[in-house]
């Protein structure tokens, strides 16, 4: 089992609403030939069973950046220099932000849900997005953040 991070638990936003990280989250939205890397969350997890990005907590000294590389190797493996970061977007809620980070893969890595938190997995073509029960908090910002890669 992972150690936890000090950035696990709940805060509340200035819009009243409940999130997980205490120093807010951050999730890396991969790129890759038209398709993104999505990770089909557990069923139990905040917002379970959606498809979103692989991301989480971030910690009180780590920057948003450490925080989507980090969450993306505990819970996909995938290496830090298998892809290029591009920019980011963040989603401020008063109080409380996620921060999305985009970045271009330099090929197809198959990753492999690493823990508990993750049911699957995979590319999925833009062009299905919207086949997919999405995380709301994602849903919401896709077209803002698509636009950066």
């Amino acid at each position: 089992m992972l150690p936890r991070g000090d950035g696990d638990g709940w805060a509340c936003c200035a819009l009243g609403h409940k999130h997980w990280g205490l120093f807010g989250a951050a999730g890396l939205l991969l790129w890759h030939r038209g398709s993104v890397l999505l990770q089909h969350r557990a069923l139990w997890s905040h917002h379970g069973g959606t498809w979103g990005l692989l991301g989480g907590a971030r910690n009180r000294a780590e920057s948003a950046e450490q925080a989507a590389q980090r969450e993306a190797a505990e819970e996909a493996g995938l290496a830090d220099d298998s892809y290029e970061v591009t920019g980011a977007f963040v989603d401020d809620h008063g109080g409380w932000s996620y921060t999305t980070v985009v970045a271009r893969a330099h090929a197809a890595v198959l990753p492999t849900g690493l823990t508990g938190e993750t049911l699957e997995v995979r590319w999925v073509r833009v062009e299905d997005l919207h086949d997919l029960p999405l995380h709301p908090g994602f849903a919401a910002t896709w077209e803002t953040v698509r636009a950066i890669a």
